[in-house]
Order: structure tokens, then C-alpha cells, then sequence
């Protein structure tokens, strides 16, 4: 849940608007602060939803679309020839494995076969939750047997003939964990160029502001309540500028198994299970790409772990990196945490300041 709080300058007109259909099976919400006319503002708000929808289209992994060349369209040609993709294909899966080697292994998107068997069995599983019976999970064989048909070194990416070969044909590319941040990302940017100067794009929860607010008051975003008891979210984070906001949580798609337990739709590469270790992790960064891998990457991690690979990040991009990690009492992983309702939350050094707590 985002929460901004209005533009109090009589001399600035905020702009809004919404779509439902740019993509990323989500709502995509924008806004900007102009002292222009409102028409330029609208024409940035469609520039950017089509943009967006691009995006969508490109980084799909279960549509083709006419005339596009997509990642559905590198799976589909595993095995069999290399395509001919958009640059922002190649720049997505350098940057995706840059951070799998600083991740070691944690952010994988080649393990679209474990992916892909997990999402079967939750689709079906979400469609019985909803009358009353619980879903199944996949077998470990069936899980076994997805493990040896990953990995990077059956990725081809020629930079120069901006193709892309999978090797393997029951290796497929995964890109959910990184697509709709990198998305966020370029639209943002690409209205940074149209001379946007004040405003926010929200991708459906990856949110990304772009400069400051007109009044000098910093952008309030709230953490969502993974129980939606607290309207306001649990902890409120304050900003000035420019920064990326991406949360993953077990809240969404996820269903009940016959087992009894709830299983979400992030897949620890390890265990080839859905993590359990916290109820959402978010992001504080700059770049919406990277904070979308971070966030999934350290959902699965320890929370030491966690911070280690924050700082191997910090280290090699120069960015600021903070973390929230949100959980329940009896995963508490520390002494240094601070209770919201009925759950621990824990952040990395410096956030203190920058965050406000629900009571």
C-alpha cells in the first residue's frame, strides 16, 4: 500500500490518472506535479502507459505478441536457434546475471522449469481454495528432476547479433522477479527526459518517485499490512528525491495446500520450496530493477545473509540499499527488532530516522 500525502502549493497543479491495462497483470497508477498545463501532464501519463504496456509485452513469459520478439519467444526456441530480441531484452539479462553471481546463486531466473511447476500447481490450487478444498504440491521428483535443467552456462547472449539462445530445451527464463521493476524503471526515466520533475509511477506496489515535492515535503509510503488490519501499513517511510520502493510479501498468489500450510509464489532455488522466513520484504534504493531482485533475493535469505549481500551490492553498484524485513514473532531472527501489531520488524542500520511506526 502506498500512501502520499497531497500537494499543498497553490501554484502546482497535480495531475492523476489510472490504467488497468498497461500490464503486469496490475494497476498502474501515476501522478506529477506540474506548473504546466494539464494536457502536457496527460500526454505524459498515456506516453508512459504505453510504454509500460511495451515493457509487459517484452519481458512476457506467457503470451506472444505479433511481430515481437519476446522472452516467451526465447523459450519457445530452446533448444532450437538463437533469437533476435530488443536491446532492453539484453540489458535485462546482463543486469539479471550480474546480480545472480553477486547473490550467489540466490536471484536465478534460469529456473523457469522449477518456476513454471511451482505456478501450475498454485494456479490449481488457488482455483480449489476457492471452493472450499485445498490444492496439491508438486512431488519431490517432480522438483528434482526441474533442478538439472538451469543455470547460466546454458545461456547464450550474443551482445553484437542482439540474440539469445537457451541451449537446453527444458531450460526457460523466468524474469517476474526482475521484469516489472526494470519496467518501472525505464518508464520513469523516459519521463525524467520528457522534463517530469516532480511525481511518482506506481506499478502496481514498485513504485519509483521522481524528484522532490513542490511544497519540500518528503514522499510518505506505507508498508502494507499483510493482514489489512492497519489501513495505514505498519511502518511509514519518508523521503526526499528520487528512490525506488519495491516490496515482495506472501500475501499475494499464494494458496493452502493439503497439508494445511500456505505456500507463496517465491521459490527459494535451494529447497525448490516457497520461502517462509519473513511475510514481506522491502526495498529502499534507487534503481527499481535492482530493488525488485533484492527483494526477492532476500526474502530468502537470513537476515545476516541478507545484509551481507546488501553490502557486496553497495559495494559494486555505489548505490544506498536499505531493507525492512516484516515477520511473524516466532521468526524472529535477532535482538533488534521493533513489534507492530502483531508482528517484528526489522531494517538495516540507518532507517530509523526515515521511518515512522503504526501504534
Amino acid at each position: 500500500m502506498a500512501l502520499f500525502a497531497a500537494c499543498s502549493n497553490p501554484k502546482v497543479t497535480t495531475y492523476k490518472n489510472v490504467s488497468y491495462d498497461a500490464g503486469f497483470d496490475t494497476v498502474y497508477a501515476y501522478l506529477e506535479n506540474t506548473k504546466k498545463k494539464e494536457e502536457e501532464a496527460k500526454n505524459n501519463f498515456n506516453e508512459s502507459a504505453k510504454l509500460l504496456k511495451y515493457y509487459n509485452n517484452l519481458f512476457d513469459i506467457y503470451h506472444n505478441y505479433p511481430g515481437l520478439n519476446n522472452i516467451k519467444t526465447i523459450n519457445d526456441e530452446a533448444g532450437k536457434k538463437a533469437v533476435v530480441v530488443d536491446q532492453a531484452i539484453i540489458d535485462l539479462l546482463k543486469e539479471a546475471k550480474k546480480f545472480y553471481e553477486l547473490s550467489h546463486g540466490e536471484f536465478d531466473i534460469t529456473m523457469g522449469a522449477t518456476l513454471k511447476l511451482w505456478h501450475q500447481y498454485r494456479e490449481e490450487g488457488i482455483e480449489l481454495n476457492k471452493q472450499g478444498k485445498k490444492g496439491a504440491l508438486p512431488s519431490k521428483a517432480e522438483l528434482e528432476a526441474t533442478k538439472a535443467h538451469r543455470g547460466w552456462d546454458k545461456i547464450q547472449i550474443n551482445e553484437e547479433k542482439k540474440t539469445v539462445f537457451i541451449t537446453d530445451p527444458k531450460v526457460s527464463l523466468d524474469v517476474g522477479s526482475i521484469g516489472k521493476g526494470m519496467a518501472t524503471e525505464l518508464v520513469a526515466k523516459a519521463m525524467e527526459k520528457r522534463g517530469v520533475q516532480s511525481g511518482y509511477i506506481n506499478v502496481g506496489g514498485n513504485i519509483r518517485t521522481i524528484g522532490s515535492k513542490p511544497n519540500n515535503e518528503p514522499w510518505s509510503i506505507g508498508i502494507t499490512d499483510p493482514k489489512g488490519q492497519l489501513t495505514n501499513g505498519l511502518v511509514a517511510f519518508k523521503k526526499q528525491g528520487n528512490f525506488s520502493f519495491v516490496t515482495s510479501g506472501d500475501y499475494e498468489r499464494y494458496y493452502i495446500a493439503s497439508d494445511g500450510k500456505t505456500y507463496s509464489h517465491i521459490i527459494d532455488p535451494k529447497t525448490l520450496f516457497p520461502a517462509n522466513k519473513y511475510r514481506s520484504v522491502t526495498i529502499l534504493t534507487a534503481d527499481s530493477g535492482l530493488a525488485d531482485a533484492m527483494s526477492t533475493s532476500l526474502f530468502t535469505l537470513s537476515i545476516e545473509d541478507g545484509k551481507k549481500l546488501v553490502e557486496r551490492v553497495k559495494k559494486e553498484t555505489g548505490q544506498k540499499i536499505h531493507v525492512v524485513w516484516v515477520m511473524n514473532p516466532d521468526k524472529v531472527q535477532d535482538k533488534n527488532y521493533t513489534m507492530v501489531g502483531q508482528y517484528a520488524i526489522s531494517y538495516t542500520d540507518g532507517l530509523k530516522d526515515q521511518l515512522t511506526f503504526s501504534k
